[in-house]
């Protein structure tokens, strides 16, 4: 466990936080947003103990994960009860005495109809915020957010969101999510006024129901303008140099039964045979892969088959895209099983085969998530125009093929092709698992073969 200390963007969400009760913080992926949250409500556990409890709304695995592992990482004096899974363990989780609770925005019915008049939470946290775009007074498309709704102006003292893409769909994502911080003062009383004051309305086809909105001229400029008091709106681009990647370690838990498989193979890496000769070299290699293997959720049997472990890898890489809102991602794999799965649980996702047709798809932006091996993704592609992001699903050794898939939408090459961007490098990482050697060794290789270059051109200047 550490202690945290804010970096100086941090520093700018915490102070937000505690001086504006409803607020909206926009920031982008990889920038503490979760870590800043925690700091603000751990001040205000001090100064402001009406604030509390706190309820912490997040999809299912950033509510069940990430906000706990944040707390214990940094050694925040909050407790936390995961408010997930069964009926019976919700109920348990919801009557245990703690600061905070994380539920997932599933829940929110549930929530609202058990509780009842005795609502406790004085400040929510709405974790990816975009979950809150379809409210609708008198009626939405969302029961969560109608649900919310009933609380949250008549029960809660704060309510703060956090997202990185507020308007990923366009700025008519805006009016239900300010409606939680302000009730209609900046964007209008109603989604109807919002709507006709800022945005020109279009039937599409011959349903009367089916409406595009196209935003005025005028629109952008003045709906920032309004919603300016109550947000706070921070780019990576204005605090990270863009020369380097924004590397962002994901881990997950592995299931019990599946942890103790691991460990019986961990035992196993360096082995004797029954006359005392070590097994070396393919027979050690070959552990190493099984565990590799069982990290990222299949393991490989005799004879090509091959026995599903858990999807642990799959619910991370969700949250990923989730909180991507729409921009594409590059999913890197090593194991063939984990191709098939990725490609099964993501309808949308397409392989990187060798029809160039494909990477002239992915560079226009058709193709939302893109499945590729290392191997097959190396020197003379080029794929930054498609996107910025990149999820490493798999672990494995090989240092060159790690840099090429890097590089196929690095820095260097976003700024060559006119993208002064960010680039974001995701590893999921299953805890206590190999997964951490590896990623470590190939840090550890990188650091002596850059300084080996450099090095070398020094000699040669």
């Amino acid at each position: 466990m550490k202690e945290f200390t804010p970096r100086p963007y941090q520093q700018k969400i915490i102070d937000f936080i505690l001086s504006h009760p409803r607020c909206a913080v926009y920031a982008g992926m990889g920038m503490g947003k979760t870590s800043s949250t925690l700091a603000a409500l751990q001040k205000l556990k001090t100064l402001e103990s009406s604030a509390f409890p706190v309820l912490i709304l997040a999809p299912l695995r950033v509510a069940a994960g990430t906000w706990p592992q944040e707390i214990k990482k940094w050694d925040f004096s909050l407790s936390c009860s995961v408010v997930t899974g069964s009926q019976k363990q919700r109920a348990k989780a919801l009557a245990c005495t703690c600061d905070i609770y994380t539920a997932n925005y599933e829940q929110l019915p549930w929530l609202v109809e058990s509780l009842e008049d005795s609502w406790p939470f004085r400040t929510v946290v709405c974790d990816e915020s975009t979950r809150l775009k379809s409210f609708r007074l008198g009626g939405s498309k969302s029961s969560r957010a109608r649900a919310l709704s009933t609380v949250a102006w008549t029960k809660v003292r704060r309510f703060i969101e956090l997202t990185g893409t507020p308007a990923s769909n366009g700025l008519i994502d805006l009016w239900g999510q300010m409606w939680f911080i302000d009730r209609g003062k900046s964007l209008g009383k109603s989604f109807s006024a919002f709507a006709g004051a800022f945005f020109d309305a279009y039937q599409v086809g011959a349903s009367s129901y089916a409406i595009r909105y196209e935003p005025r001229i005028t629109a952008e400029k003045q709906i920032q303008e309004r919603i300016k008091p109550v947000t706070l709106s921070l780019k990576s681009e204005d605090y990270f140099d863009i020369q380097q990647p924004i590397v962002t370690q994901v881990s997950v838990c592995l299931p019990d039964t599946v942890m103790t498989m691991y460990n019986e193979l961990k035992r196993d890496l360096m082995a004797k045979l029954s006359d005392e000769t070590e097994i070396t070299a393919v027979n050690a290699a070959a552990l190493s892969s099984k565990c590799l293997q069982c990290a990222s959720g299949s393991i490989y049997l005799d004879f090509g088959q091959k026995k599903d472990l858990h999807t642990e890898k799959l619910q991370a890489l969700e949250s990923i895209i989730e909180e991507a809102a729409g921009e594409p991602v590059i999913v890197a794999y090593h194991w063939k099983f984990s191709a098939e799965k990725i490609l099964a649980r993501f309808k949308t996702a397409r392989l990187l085969d060798k029809d160039p047709e494909t990477i002239g798809a992915w560079n226009r932006g058709e193709i939302p998530i893109l499945v590729t091996n290392p191997a097959s993704a190396g020197h003379g592609l080029n794929l930054q125009d498609g996107g910025r992001i990149l999820v490493i699903f798999d672990e494995w050794w090989d240092l060159e093929q790690y840099l090429q898939v890097i590089e196929r939408i690095g820095p260097t090459r976003q700024m060559q092709a006119g993208h002064p961007r960010s680039v974001y490098i995701y590893h999921i990482i299953a805890r206590g698992t190999l997964d951490t050697a590896v990623m470590n060794r190939l840090q550890t290789k990188r650091k002596v073969q850059e300084s080996l270059l450099d090095f070398l051109r020094e000699e040669s200047i």
